[in-house]
Order: structure tokens, then sequence, then C-alpha cells
């Protein structure tokens, strides 16, 4: 039985375990997807050497940049943006190799490019944590302009308070990469003139709990157009799935 699984710590609820489990009992595969909790990334080597079926594995919170050294190769996707989120592991003779890829790009440029339309052209991207990179990255290469939006004084970004409704005019693409309204916290939200928004504007939310945000709402009220994250994870699952079985 080909095996798959999750590493990060701590692991909650996963999305990726139900996820996949069910994928493999609705289409007959003999597949199992395991979560391993690993308190720090040195403990990947033993997960690697005591599950020798292992054929791939997610990456999530805080091995996304941690666990580069430990591969053999990396796509230039992963490389530019400094993380992985996808392991695909290949097992020749007595060796393993390791090739590291980011899925991130794949669900979030799949996800909000049905809804870009010749006026987007600049965009905001709220939070500079791990997934920031992965969507300005994303967002370039459907050649969005980028400005990083944060709450504290760093190099090459603004401030919430820098964002005045001019700005939102002109950055009319603002994607939400904090943790700012999600569950159980959902009556906060990032601090933007939202009443300058109109139906040009578009507001991505990396959050899909709850399904809609305040940050989501408040737009809604002034003619945005909205998306949460759910669509992008699935479609990572999906990339994750043919990186695995690719035959490169």
């Amino acid at each position: 039985m080909d095996k798959y699984g999750l590493i990060g710590y701590p692991l909650g609820h996963s999305f990726s375990i139900s996820y996949f489990n069910q994928k493999f009992a609705d289409e007959g595969l003999d597949a199992v997807y395991e979560n391993f909790e690993i308190p720090s990334i040195d403990a990947l080597t033993e997960v690697l050497e005591t599950n020798p079926n292992l054929r791939g594995l997610n990456v999530t919170i805080p091995y996304k940049e941690k666990v580069i050294p430990y591969l053999d190769s990396i796509s230039p996707e992963a490389r530019a943006i400094g993380a992985v989120n996808v392991i695909k592991v290949e097992h020749r003779n007595n060796d393993i190799i390791l090739k590291g890829y980011n899925s991130d790009v794949i669900g979030f440029t799949r996800s909000i490019e049905p809804m870009l339309e010749r006026h987007h052209k600049k965009a905001l991207i709220l939070g500079t944590g791990g997934a920031s990179k992965a969507i300005q990255y994303g967002l370039k290469s459907l050649g969005l302009e980028c400005v990083f939006v944060s709450r504290y004084d760093r190099p090459n970004t603004i401030q919430y308070q820098d964002v005045t409704p001019e700005v939102v005019k002109e950055y009319n693409v603002i994607v939400n990469c904090t943790p700012c309204g999600m569950y159980p916290h959902t009556e906060e939200c990032p601090q933007l003139p939202y009443e300058a928004m109109d139906h040009k504007t578009i507001l991505y939310d990396l959050i899909y709990n709850p399904n809609e945000t305040l940050f989501m709402k408040n737009g809604e009220k002034y003619g945005a157009m909205t998306k949460n994250g759910l669509e992008m994870l699935l479609l990572q699952a999906f990339a994750s799935w043919d990186f695995w079985n690719s035959k490169g």
C-alpha cells in the first residue's frame, strides 16, 4: 500500500488527511494518508526510514522553508518563493530521492485568474508571512504589480495607515494572507477604507473558515467581487497529486 502524508507541528485539523483518504476510498486506490506531527524537522529522516512505502508528503508550518536543505532537487517556483509544501519521494535502489515543489502558486493563480479583467493591474498583499511570497509570485506571473502591506515598518512594504482610498482605487486587487478574521475571531478584519471599493475591486481571502469573512462582507457592501481560500485549497490538493505522480 502506498503512503502519503503531512509533516508539520502542531497538526490540528488537517484538510489534507480527510481529502486524500476520501479520494483514495472513492477511487478504490490502495493508499493511505497520515499526519506526521514532528517536533523538529530533523525527525523527517526517521519518518522516511520507518515508512518505506512513502510516496509523497505535504509540508505545513513551520517547515516549508526548513525542509529545503533536506531535498535533492527543488522546482524553479519553489526556489524563487523560498518555500516548499509538496515533496515527491522516490526510491532508487537503496536511496531515497526527495523533490520539492510549491503548490500554493498553482492553487492561487488558477483560482484568481478567472476573476481578473483588464483593469486589474495592481495588487495589495496583506501580510508578509510564508504564503504571501507565493501569492506575490503568482500575481506577478499573471502580470500584476504588487505591494506588501504590514502592521510593521518593513523594507519594501507599506503599513495599513498608508492604504488610503486613493491607493485602494489604484490597487484594486487585495489578497488577505493574514489570519485576521479566521475562526473563532470572525468579528475581526484588516483595517482598510472599504468605502473606497466598488465593482472593480477584488477581495481574495486565503481564509476559508468562516466561509465568508468580515473582510469579504465589508467589500461586498460596496460591490466588490470576493472569493475565499477553499477553491485554492482544493486546487493545491490536485496539484500535490499531480506532482507525486509525475514522471519527471
